[in-house]
């Protein structure tokens, strides 16, 4: 038998006709027996998600506000669901453990991994499935890092005691006992944590898109849907920005070979997107697989002399980044000078004593901190095999009058990464995605 591991998130399950819907697709397919749950999502335009709305409670609660009457407006989402679907069942006592243990200093983690909680205990008795809670098979180490190896181990194990479960998403347990929880989107991480556990032949991740779009509609005109796609290609898209996945959230599955399908609750229909290992043996209609770009980045630009036969230079200059705490993003560099891409936040109240402590270090000829770079990733498996790809996306942004401030590409050819300036960044994406779609 087939077992496929489902996620539902927050617009999925944002009120009681999208759990309807939730309930007619997991019960469409017996296949779908583990089901990953967010908490509620945005009903409409300006609501508010309720995992926002559990940390206002913990802010409310530490500045020493009344939360009751804004805590009350919860209770009215859940009770609203729970009335709704017909369901007889009492979750008051639920409710009100939650805030008084807010109340008493629970933690911020805590609060905000209540949504997915009772969410998932409201589906769960909506489907007729086991709950199995989170907090008791994922964990983390002191660091704060998952305990992936005692999380599957365990979780496999307590799989094997249900044909059919709801497990809430987002946290897991510390080993001092408090709740933590993942990155925000990472009930997308939990549902491949339970996919590799389970031994699923699919994890299916719905949301309320129809798969993962070329480019980001917001900026480009009807960006087609991606109908394979690798891993590795991805992840490059992720980390630059593409959102409809959490980009850690692959890593679980990746290892185990399980693929992922993104699709649509509300057009289940479509047949989405599939994320897989080896995406060679899928026919694309275009030499670029997609196109992200994320704003907010900083240049350390380096110069010295004879820089390239000094030994150890480069890693005096990263021990320093290290030093203090920032990572970079890449390193594009030539014979006498040296890049550094990083986080423009990263930088804050930090940039004096950087430049001091490079100049000092290795006794740079001249170090300055570039402001106001973007940066545009174009990605495709296709682009091995295609010639004259890159003059293609040089051609194009040039052709549309943006200035290319720096150029960095993989040793794979996978990926070609642009730095362009923020205000030419909607310009820039436009001229490549017309070179190679449109």
């Amino acid at each position: 038998m087939l077992t496929k591991v489902v996620k539902f998130g927050g617009s999925s399950l944002a009120d009681a006709e999208q759990f309807k819907k939730v309930a007619q697709i997991i019960k469409s397919d017996p296949a779908r027996r583990y089901v990953v749950v967010s908490a509620p999502g945005k009903r409409f335009k300006e609501d508010t998600k309720v995992t926002d709305m559990l940390y206002r409670c913990y802010e409310m609660i530490r500045n020493r506000e009344d939360v009751d009457a804004y805590y009350a407006k919860i209770c009215d989402r859940y009770n609203g669901i729970i009335r709704e679907l017909g369901l007889q069942f009492d979750i008051s006592g639920e409710l009100e453990y939650v805030k008084n243990a807010m109340k008493h200093a629970s933690g911020r983690d805590f609060a905000a991994s209540r949504g997915e909680y009772l969410n998932s205990l409201i589906l769960a008795k909506y489907l007729g499935f086991s709950f199995i809670d989170a907090e008791n098979v994922i964990f983390f180490k002191d660091n704060g890092s998952l305990d992936e190896e005692r999380t599957n181990a365990v979780l496999s194990e307590e799989l094997k005691k249900y044909n059919h479960a709801v497990i809430p998403g987002f946290y897991g347990i510390m080993p001092n006992g408090t709740i933590k929880t993942f990155s925000r989107g990472g009930s997308d991480i939990t549902g491949s944590i339970v996919a590799r556990a389970a031994e699923a032949d699919l994890y299916e991740n719905w949301t309320d898109v129809s798969g993962f779009l070329m480019g980001d509609p917001r900026v480009l005109k009807d960006p087609p849907t991606i109908d394979a796609i690798s891993y590795r290609e991805l992840r490059e898209l992720s980390y630059m920005g593409a959102t409809v996945l959490h980009d850690e959230a692959i890593f679980p599955v990746r290892y185990a070979g399980i693929p992922i399908n993104i699709r649509n609750t509300n057009a289940p229909e479509d047949a989405g997107t599939m994320i897989v290992s080896d995406a060679a043996a899928y026919e694309t209609p275009h030499v670029i697989t997609g196109i992200a770009g994320k704003k907010g980045f900083s240049v350390i630009h380096i110069e010295k002399d004879m820089m390239n036969a000094e030994v150890g230079f480069g890693r005096r200059v990263l021990e320093i980044l290290e030093d203090h705490e920032i990572s970079f993003e890449h390193l594009p560099s030539g014979i006498d000078t040296m890049s550094i891409v990083v986080s423009s936040t990263a930088l804050d109240g930090r940039r004096d004593r950087i430049i001091h402590s490079i100049s000092r270090l290795v006794h740079a000829d001249h170090v300055e901190i570039l402001d106001g770079l973007c940066l545009i990733a174009v990605v495709g498996r296709g682009m091995v095999k295609a010639k004259g790809t890159a003059a293609r996306v040089f051609n194009a942004v040039s052709a549309a009058g943006v200035n290319i401030r720096m150029i960095d590409q993989g040793s794979s050819e996978l990926n070609i990464i642009l730095g362009v300036d923020e205000d030419a960044y909607e310009i820039a994406m436009s001229a490549i995605f017309n070179e190679f779609v449109k």
